[in-house]
């Protein structure tokens, strides 16, 4: 069972602003039965209901709140290819695999392009990334990267730039070097999960808000309960990340829930939007902690980063976060910040998405540590297919190992926020 739950709109965020007009999908109340109910209206159960739906299952999706609510709808925007722990599984089933592996790491770009063609998503998808060296010893990351690249044949555009190109690009001397990927982008992430449930309930998917689950009654068809209601289901697909409650005997302290923080400056004139970004790229720098931004479509620089692990909010996002970005862009000081927002990503220790199933039919796919707007859509697709029967490349995560932290949540947090205290200290130095 969960906690009593309050219906809670979106944050006062400027994806929330500036989302495209919707209008709301009703609670569930009343009993229903479908093939796949799935808990969570985020990217990955979005993700998954529509491939779901594409295929010919009749879904139900239910969302605590409104869709794309939590991390999904208030993340940085940026579009970038792989999905963690993918080093690991390789090191596990050995290099026989790699191919599948590259493979997969483009495949969430690969699926958000196609979606947002097929569907005519309006969410303002932009070509262009750069990973950015905050210190000289980076740059070798970004050489490895373009060797990797070089040596797979990596058909789209990829750039290095030296410090004089980066400085010219992107209108700052704050870094090193970078390496521009032109496959990897950004978007508006709340009107691209939004576009996405609507095109899931255009082929037949019931979609119910304000609708948090609070129990599931296991069994040959297992039965999802909300105040409201029950869907009986062949299967059910956990998909609430950093807000999932359900199933602690076998899901609690697996994901910690660490926040992440963003503002957003006033619309910039021309001649500063092309000064330090003209070529519209996202940007997030090589520190383990990192920071990350890119231009609205409007023009406003949304600056988000210093990722908090103890549980902690700071009683100001823009006092938080202002200083870092005038670190990068002294220019920006007599801007004014409109909108300022945070939110909760779930991290796990390892890094690798927890993935797995529950006596057969209840599957779960959470914890993307902040790498998870092109690796829910991923996982989207490899549950669905599990949902099928075709597990291979599901089960190269559900048989990778976890280790759950003993105690509580907060006890969790406080663990891991000492534990980063380590990397911070790098970043540092």
């Amino acid at each position: 069972m969960t906690a009593t739950h309050i219906n809670q709109e979106h944050t006062s965020s400027y994806y929330a602003a500036s989302a495209n007009t919707a209008k709301p999908y009703p609670s569930l109340e009343d009993n229903t039965s479908v093939d796949v109910c799935v808990v969570g209206a985020g990217f990955t159960g979005v993700a998954t209901a529509l491939t779901l739906a594409e295929r010919g299952y009749s879904v139900a999706l239910l969302e605590a709140n409104r869709i794309g609510w939590g991390a999904s709808g208030r993340n940085g925007g940026q579009l970038i290819n792989g999905i963690g722990g993918l080093g690991d599984i390789q090191k596990k089933h050995g290099d026989g695999i790699a191919d599948l592996l590259w493979d997969m790491r483009w495949r969430g770009n690969e699926i958000i392009r196609e979606r947002i063609a097929k569907y005519a998503i309006d969410c303002d998808l932009r070509d262009g990334y750069v990973e950015v060296a905050r210190k000289p010893r980076q740059i070798a990351d970004i050489e490895e990267t373009a060797e990797e690249r070089e040596r797979r044949g990596f058909p789209y555009r990829y750039e290095v730039w030296d410090r004089a190109k980066t400085s010219e690009m992107l209108g700052t001397d704050a870094f090193h070097g970078g390496f521009a990927c032109y496959r990897d982008g950004h978007v508006h992430p709340l009107n691209l999960c939004a576009g996405q449930a609507r095109a899931a309930h255009s082929l037949g998917a019931q979609i119910y808000e304000q609708s948090p689950v609070i129990d599931i009654e296991h069994g040959s068809r297992p039965k999802v309960w909300t105040a409201g209601g029950s869907i009986e289901a062949d299967a059910v697909v956990l998909a609430g990340n950093a807000y999932n409650r359900l199933e602690p005997k076998h899901l609690s302290n697996l994901v910690f829930p660490a926040g992440s923080y963003i503002i957003a400056t006033e619309p910039l004139p021309d001649e500063v939007a092309n000064e330090i970004n003209p070529a519209d790229v996202a940007v997030c720098d090589l520190n383990n902690v990192v920071d990350y931004y890119r231009l609205s479509s409007d023009q406003r620089l949304l600056y988000g980063g210093a990722c908090n692990y103890s549980g902690r909010d700071p009683a100001s996002i823009e006092a938080f976060i202002r200083p870092r970005m005038l670190k990068v862009y002294p220019q920006l000081k007599d801007f004014k910040i409109e909108y300022e927002w945070g939110g909760s990503i779930g991290i796990v220790l390892n890094r690798i998405p927890a993935v797995g199933r529950i006596n057969g039919n209840v599957y779960y796919c959470q914890g993307y540590s902040g790498h998870g707007v092109t690796g829910t859509h991923l996982m989207g697709e490899i549950v669905a297919d599990a949902v099928g029967g075709t597990l291979e490349r599901f089960d190269l995560f559900a048989d990778m190992k976890h280790f759950r932290l003993p105690g509580s949540h907060w006890m969790g947090n406080q663990i891991i926020a000492l534990g980063m205290m380590y990397y911070k200290l790098r970043d540092m130095l």
